[in-house]
């Protein structure tokens, strides 16, 4: 596991750009699963603005960790987010990105979206097996959308599984923790004092560590990363 603490959530962005921008230096393609978000959508602000050029788009395609139920035009879209901050500014070809239709049945959809993550993206061990996952942390200790009252998804066979927040009720659709485990890379962007004591517990492994849901995320055969604000990891 590496460990990047920056001062703050714009520093945490700009850290995973920098490291966004190695990996895409450094790859033929990359296949990544991105998060929703106020820290996700700050990294597409700085990318959309000050990376543009410094990225090769075309060997960049974009997948989900989860999405919202919902269609892309709604606010509570993780699509409709990435692409008003990031897609509509740095010219990504269509085909590039792969989203999950969240206005569609959600069960049928769930199914859909797995066998176009299976047509397009290589597997390892019989399953897929991104570059990158980028996730976040809620402050139930939630990930993706996998809750902390569904963990069983976390040992799913499917590719993408369907998922309901716990409160509202909002059906989401979300990558199964087997799949993400799989990554090359999965990195956790986490900022805000509202998030430290879950780090806290999860890194540490005290407290009730093991009834969140983030605290399985381990890569099977890959790195594990938390960036993290000072806010976050005190």
């Amino acid at each position: 596991m590496e460990l990047h603490i920056s001062k703050n959530p714009r520093a945490v962005a700009e850290d995973f750009a920098t490291f966004l921008v190695d990996l895409n230096q450094n790859s033929d393609k990359l296949n990544i699963a991105l998060s929703g978000g106020s820290t996700p959508q700050l990294l597409f602000d700085i990318l959309a603005a000050d990376y543009k050029k410094a990225i090769d788009w075309s060997k960049m395609h974009f997948y989900w960790g989860d999405e919202r139920c919902v269609p892309p035009t709604d606010k509570d879209s993780n699509y409709g987010m990435t692409k008003t901050h990031l897609f509509d500014k740095v010219g990504i070809p269509e085909g590039n990105i792969h989203r999950i239709l969240g206005e569609n049945e959600p069960k049928q959809e769930a199914q859909r979206h797995s066998h176009e993550i299976k047509k397009n993206v290589t597997s390892s061990d019989g399953l897929p097996r991104f570059d990158l996952v980028i996730l976040g942390l809620g402050t139930d200790g939630h990930t993706a959308s996998i809750f902390p009252d569904q963990m069983e998804l976390l040992k799913a066979t499917e590719t993408c599984v369907v998922a309901t927040h716990p409160e509202s009720g909002q059906k989401r659709i979300s990558l199964s923790g087997p799949v993400i485990n799989n990554a090359k890379s999965i990195a956790f962007l986490v900022t805000g004092e509202s998030k430290q004591a879950k780090v806290k517990e999860i890194l540490k492994h005290r407290g009730k560590f093991r009834t969140y849901p983030a605290s399985h995320i381990k890569p099977t055969n890959g790195v594990l990363y938390w960036f993290l604000d000072e806010a976050a990891s005190a």
